[in-house]
């Protein structure tokens, strides 16, 4: 309950969390409750925002709202299932790599050096091409694997500067094992630091996968990257009456 209070004290926490529990109501909810645009309206093509279409409407005079309120359950799973296998193998090696040291350090950081210097974005751009993901696990999964390494390190530096913690030595004493003390000691008292990062793996998971939609090389059919896609290769961006059909997803993508 403190931690709750804490957030709630400050404007940005507040805001912050109002803002992921609108989008997750939004994905999740709101399909139930709104039908999908699935109809041409020749007649409505690239309104401005009115009451009857509040973010205004697509080059098919589909409402703008009700394509983000059908497209945003992929764009947050995607988010979530890659932020948290980002995660959870940054604290893996970068938690083993400061705890067992020598040798196993050595390894890990090697790996890790050698994967940060690749070009990570040209790699996932070629593979995404060549698997033909279709579905948001296998490429929520290809996003982890490019995602941890930069996390991994800070990772590390923190286990370090709590390694020789007193209560991390009486864990030693009592001989209750490395994995225990990563998992059960030094990680929860990094919590804070790993929920941000959390938070950061998930937003560098969905600008990159709306660069991977924007190039042509996932082809994920409602998404917010495939309506910002859309809208581009429509010339939306030439016509003032349509800026909000890249306006409406690239605010949703940004926030």
């Amino acid at each position: 309950m403190s931690r709750l209070s804490l957030i709630l004290r400050h404007p940005s926490g507040l805001i912050g969390g109002l803002i992921l529990a609108t989008l997750m109501l939004m994905a999740f909810v709101g399909p139930l409750l709104v039908l999908p645009a699935t109809q041409a309206h020749v007649e409505q093509i690239y309104q401005s925002p009115s009451p009857q279409h509040p973010l205004g409407t697509d080059f098919q005079g589909r409402d703008n709202l009700v394509l983000l309120i059908h497209g945003g359950r992929d764009v947050i799973i995607l988010a979530l299932v890659a932020g948290l296998l980002t995660t959870l193998a940054a604290c893996a090696i970068g938690a083993s790599s400061a705890w067992f040291g020598g040798a196993i350090d050595r390894l890990l950081m090697t790996a890790t050096d050698i994967w940060l210097t690749l070009p990570r974005f040209l790699i996932l751009v070629v593979l995404a091409s060549l698997a033909r993901l279709d579905d948001v696990w296998s490429l929520a999964l290809l996003l982890a694997m490019f995602g941890w390494p930069s996390l991994a390190r800070q990772i590390r530096a923190q286990v370090l500067s709590l390694k020789r913690r007193e209560y991390v030595e009486a864990a030693r004493q009592l001989d209750l094992g490395a994995a225990h003390i990563i998992f059960r000691e030094l990680l929860p008292n990094m919590l804070g630091f790993i929920t941000i990062s959390l938070i950061a793996a998930m937003i560098q998971a969905i600008y990159a996968q709306t660069g991977l939609v924007f190039l042509g090389v996932v082809p994920f059919g409602k998404s917010w990257g495939v309506l910002f896609s859309l809208a581009y290769a429509k010339n939306a961006i030439y016509l003032p009456s349509a800026a909000w059909s890249l306006l409406a997803p690239m605010g949703a993508i940004i926030l």
